[in-house]
């Protein structure tokens, strides 16, 4: 029977301060793994640590950077690793602001990709080594399902969100040889922060109240409700462990149906 145990493994995790990047690194804490947590609150890491489980005396730890500095999450991780090996990457960080793609700047698209997809890149070629050394790897990158169809109103988003896919896509074409796996979870609509942004922007926007908003677009989603932050992390869990070592270079959504392609 193949394993979900990730006992002897490490996991770096992106954005985990809260959300979907906390509820996973609680997952992976739970299965095994010694986790690290990067983001750039101190004080929220601290607290964020404290919320792993301990059992069989893992020492979690974390590191701070931010990435609307890629030059600074570089060094950071780079000297992490130098004592380290990372078996796990989640790559999640915040996504960019709404609104339509016809009033962008060009320097919306730039901040955005610095902070997606270049901070991505800079991580796994760090980490990248050391999982070939150890025969086990695994690239975990939190999208959107805008991947797959783009939504309306998150113009910069769409577009980043598709580059860091194909770039997901390339990487896990040239990584699968070394035993290393890059895959995408692509969440719905989920109660976080970022809907609560949503959801006051739609509705100061049209005039409704939060609850009608909400009532909208939960009956868009055939499950009919919003997803939690802990069932996107199982998603993620699983892509981390053993038992998935032969899904490679998916994109994968976690929406209770909601998007509308195969």
């Amino acid at each position: 029977m193949l394993s979900l145990d990730l006992t002897g493994k490490t996991a770096l995790i992106g954005g985990s301060t809260q959300g979907i990047g906390l509820a996973s690194a609680q997952s992976l804490a739970s299965m095994g793994a010694r986790c690290v947590l990067i983001s750039r609150n101190e004080d929220k890491l601290k607290e964020a640590v404290k919320t792993l489980s301990a059992d069989g005396g893992l020492k979690h730890q974390y590191l701070v950077a931010d990435y609307s500095n890629p030059d600074q999450v570089g060094e950071v991780v780079a000297a992490y690793i130098k004592g380290n090996i990372i078996h796990i990457l989640i790559n999640n960080s915040g996504g960019p602001a709404s609104g339509p793609i016809t009033k962008a700047q060009p320097v919306e698209f730039i901040n955005a990709f610095n902070q997606h997809l270049i901070c991505n890149h800079m991580i796994t070629l760090l980490v990248a080594e050391g999982m070939k050394r150890e025969g086990y790897g695994r690239i975990i990158n939190i999208i959107s399902t805008s991947v797959k169809i783009p939504l309306n109103g998150l113009g910069v988003s769409n577009t980043i969100r598709g580059a860091v896919a194909s770039w997901a896509k390339t990487m896990a074409n040239e990584l699968g040889q070394f035993g290393i796996t890059v895959n995408n979870v692509l969440p719905g609509a989920t109660a976080t922060e970022r809907l609560s942004g949503i959801l006051n922007g739609k509705s100061a926007k049209s005039g409704k109240s939060i609850e009608e908003v909400e009532k909208e677009m939960m009956e868009e989603i055939p499950a009919r409700r919003f997803g939690k932050p802990e069932e996107i992390a199982a998603m993620v869990a699983f892509l981390a462990s053993p038992a998935a070592a032969y899904v490679n270079g998916a994109s994968i959504p976690v929406d209770g149906g909601r998007t509308g392609s195969i």
